[in-house]
């Protein structure tokens, strides 16, 4: 005869919601509606090549930096390194102002379009 023995355990409410917070990190999203996700595109739109651009630009003016430093430490050219390295330490610091010009325009580029889709998407939740 055979016999099936088996023990059920139920996980706590608290277990629960930690299985349910890491299966949403890894399963697929949720159904959205087209207009949310429209939205969204349009929003990375306005801010990923701006923070594209302030890496690459922060990158570059790093490695001048460190030119700089390099001339001045290993071959001896202070004057020479020395004007590389600020030249470098102030282009990271105007790197921040450059992302905000060009996120201030990204923005007045697609705020029509960002607010009507709102405008939209928020009547339609009324109703």
């Amino acid at each position: 005869m055979n016999k099936f023995d088996y023990v059920y355990t139920a996980p706590t409410e608290e277990q629960r919601k930690e299985i349910e917070s890491i299966k949403k990190e890894y399963g697929p999203l949720p159904d959205i509606n087209d207009g949310i996700k429209e939205l969204r595109k349009l929003n990375n739109k306005v801010y990923l090549p701006p923070r594209i651009l302030a890496l690459t630009l922060g990158v570059v003016f790093l490695l001048l930096f460190g030119f700089g430093l390099a001339m001045v430490l290993n071959w001896n050219e202070f004057v020479w390194g020395s004007i590389v390295s600020v030249v470098g330490i102030a282009a990271m610091a105007g790197n921040y102002f450059v992302y905000k010009i060009f996120l201030t325009r990204r923005k007045a580029k697609f705020a029509e379009q960002i607010v009507s889709l709102s405008d939209k998407l928020l009547n339609n939740d009324k109703q």
